[in-house]
């Protein structure tokens, strides 16, 4: 073998190289781009479900008078989730918890106010809540599913090495920590036959 055909199969090698990493690389951000548009379609659903609440809030104010806690709960909950609007999807999702929780809270208060649960308001909003709350489901396992596509391509040989060269990290999942919650809010629409 001459210098020249060794040299030839070098150079030939190197550039089989170059072109494997900016293939594993365009993947990496493919995935990494997959993954935030996931997040901004849980992103959406959240602020949705965030801007429901004053409406639901005044909604019930109107026909109870012996709830102010839970009301203030709520209002606590939607403004923390609001302030965790940039945070991690761990912290994100934690105060989403909460504001989930408080939602809940007041849903089984409206119950024991017939006049409120015939309310054609109310029963709207109720639904719009349904409808969110199914987006809101969606959209996490779209954004779970991007995430584990990213995580997988991270952490798989060989093309770790080029996550790593460049600084591609993991991304959290948007997780639910307790198992009540894993499932949608029952919702309960009034007398008039209609269901979630």
């Amino acid at each position: 073998m001459s210098l020249g055909s060794v040299l030839g199969a070098l150079a030939a090698f190197l550039v089989l190289l170059l072109v494997w990493a900016v293939l594993i690389y365009n993947r990496l951000v493919a995935r990494r781009q997959q993954t935030e548009e996931g997040w901004s379609g849980i992103d959406v659903q959240l602020k949705r479900r965030s801007n429901l609440v004053p409406n639901l809030v005044e909604t019930v104010k109107a026909y109870t008078s012996h709830e102010r806690n839970t009301l203030e709960s709520l209002t606590e909950m939607r403004a923390q989730a609001l302030a965790a609007g940039n945070a991690a999807a761990g912290e994100r999702a934690a105060a989403e918890e909460r504001l989930s929780s408080a939602l809940g809270r007041l849903l089984a208060v409206a119950e024991n106010y017939p006049d409120l649960k015939a309310s054609g308001n109310y029963l709207a909003l109720q639904e719009e809540l349904s409808e969110i709350e199914n987006h809101i489901q969606m959209a996490r396992r779209y954004y779970n599913g991007a995430v584990r596509l990213l995580n997988t391509l991270i952490e798989s040989f060989p093309s770790n090495l080029v996550a790593q060269r460049f600084g591609f990290a993991k991304a959290d999942y948007y997780e639910v920590d307790r198992a009540a919650d894993r499932d949608l809010p029952k919702l309960r629409f009034g007398e008039t036959g209609r269901g979630a």
